[in-house]
């Protein structure tokens, strides 16, 4: 891995971060995050976590995802929770070429999110990284990959969640493909792309191996989600059909209202959990019922069965279903919005969320750092910053650039 030192200069913030993460187990390897919005900086994201060198590279005009969804003081939540546990310069790179050049050279990894012959038109093509850097890793982020017709084609998480396949299955029955309300596809593809660069460094550090390139789409990172549903098409020709909150092969399995108005999601697929949830709905004459007896039976008598238990929440309050259900060690869960969430005990107990001591919003808290690794855990040092290039002059002078070429480079719009 290319060991990158710790800066003798800089904010305190800077030093806090190395000083927090240099025992975990990816330290000493560098990440140069080019990438924008969310997919490429997640996967930059969780390699910090455990205590890479990330540098996130942004455009002197600030990253669009400064400003996505819910912001305070001028600066969204998702910028704080996508750029933390990353060192932050500004690079325009259709200008800074040579400064981006000496930059990765230095990484074992780059994530970049461009369209397709976006860095081969500044002069970056992989294969003249690659050629200074030979052992690096590059996960190219897409909407549609880097081939094919669509390559070239704007890709968003909405398309990839349209085109996938994903859309079309989900909503009401007699309703429209409903759109999922995140950017599933962004955060799919973040977490394969943290798996694939993992095995490429594997296949590098352990097989002695050169680097390699990532192609990374966020149409395909959602087929994967799909399970059987390509196979079942290309087979049977076996289209699923919208069903809401239910599955075609899991019977019971349904969101249901309960007495006070709050919701509860429920699961019977195993044989035993479905024999227990009959006994929680104070029925337990339906283990014998034939309609009901066996998994087949149940997927058959859908309808039948979502009533008898709809009517039996409708009699009891969220709380009293969950207690009746966990006495009975049957499958329940409450559906939460955030605010629950966040007073949850087990979430609280196991830590879920953590609190980060943010220098712009104080104390904040934001999804803790997973998965949990017995030996080495990761940590949070720093959420994402609300100012613009702050570690320029350390990572700079890292590359042996001066204070005073950096101002020339400032006045020209290069950083």
């Amino acid at each position: 891995m290319c060991v990158s030192s710790i800066p003798s200069v800089g904010n305190a913030l800077t030093l806090v971060h190395y000083a927090a993460m240099t025992d975990l187990p990816l330290a000493g390897l560098r990440v140069v995050d080019c990438s924008t919005v969310v997919a490429g900086p997640r996967i930059a994201m969780y390699l910090g976590d455990f205590g890479a060198d990330v540098i996130k590279v942004e455009h002197p005009r600030g990253d669009d995802t400064r400003h996505f969804g819910a912001e305070r003081d001028g600066v969204s939540c998702y910028w704080k929770l996508v750029s933390r546990n990353k060192r932050h310069v500004t690079l325009n790179l259709s200008k800074g070429q040579e400064i981006a050049k000496k930059l990765i050279a230095t990484a074992d990894v780059l994530i970049e999110n461009f369209r397709p012959g976006t860095l081969e038109r500044w002069g970056l093509a992989p294969a003249t990284l690659m050629a200074d850097n030979p052992k690096l890793v590059i996960a190219r982020v897409t909407g549609f990959g880097q081939d094919g017709p669509y390559a070239g084609r704007p890709g968003f998480a909405t398309l990839a969640e349209a085109m996938s396949g994903l859309a079309a299955i989900t909503g009401e029955p007699d309703g429209p493909p409903i759109l999922p309300p995140i950017a599933l596809a962004d955060e799919v593809t973040g977490l394969v792309g943290t798996w694939a660069v993992m095995m490429a460094l594997y296949h590098r550090d352990v097989h002695g191996a050169g680097g390699q390139i990532l192609d990374l789409s966020l149409y395909e990172s959602l087929l994967q989600l799909l399970g059987p549903l390509p196979l079942a098409w290309d087979q049977l020709q076996y289209l699923q059909p919208r069903m809401g909150s239910r599955l075609p092969y899991s019977v019971p399995r349904n969101a249901y209202r309960c007495q006070d108005g709050k919701w509860v999601a429920l699961s019977a697929s195993a044989q035993s959990v479905a024999m227990r949830m009959f006994e929680a709905i104070e029925r337990p004459e339906l283990k014998d019922d034939p309609r009901f007896a066996t998994h087949k039976s149940r997927i058959e008598n859908v309808e039948a069965i979502d009533h008898a238990i709809a009517e039996w929440m409708a009699l009891h309050t969220r709380d009293e279903a969950l207690a009746i259900f966990e006495r009975h060690d049957a499958a329940l869960a409450p559906i939460y919005d955030m605010s629950e969430f966040f007073d949850d005990p087990h979430v609280r107990e196991r830590g879920s969320l953590q609190t980060v001591d943010d220098p712009d919003w104080g104390p904040i808290r934001m999804q803790g750092v997973h998965p949990r690794m017995s030996a080495t855990p990761g940590r949070i040092a720093s959420a994402g910053p609300s100012g613009t290039g702050g570690d320029n002059d350390d990572v700079y002078g890292e590359l042996g650039i001066t204070p005073a070429e950096l101002e020339a480079l400032r006045a020209d719009g290069v950083v």
